[in-house]
């Protein structure tokens, strides 16, 4: 006899701008949630943030297909090149400099992610030094 388990999903969704289209479609769709129920709520939370911002989704959904989720703080990456002031990194990684960080940038990362839900145990210390590597 096999036991139902919660299905639990990440997704990578821009603020204010969820909708049925991918990848929230295709990866919600395949779990036979309602699309634009999670639409609605994502964008609804997600309304204080400036739009288009990333936003990282943690979406559990249990075996009668209703949902709950979980949003975080925009990658480390993301927050670190708005920092530079950069669209993208660079092509070749570890080969060119596109700008330059400051210990303030930082610690100002840092501040963000440690903010998020479960780093709640971090310290401010050990999540700047995340960043660094």
């Amino acid at each position: 006899m096999s036991a139902k388990i919660d299905c639990p999903v990440q997704l990578l969704v821009p603020a204010g701008k969820a909708s049925p289209s991918p990848p929230v479609g295709p990866a919600l769709g395949q779990r036979g949630v309602k699309t634009m129920d999670f639409c609605k709520q994502f964008n609804d939370r997600t309304k204080q943030y400036t739009q288009g911002v990333p936003m990282r989704v943690i979406l559990t959904v249990r075996p009668d297909r209703s949902f709950t989720f979980v949003t975080k703080t925009p990658p480390t990456s993301w927050l670190l090149l708005q920092a530079v002031g950069q669209e993208k990194g660079s092509s070749r990684p570890s080969h060119t400099v596109i700008g330059e960080l400051s210990i303030k940038h930082i610690y100002e990362t840092a501040q963000v992610k440690v903010a998020d839900a479960g780093n709640e145990d971090s310290t401010l210390e050990a999540m700047t030094s995340c960043v660094l590597a």
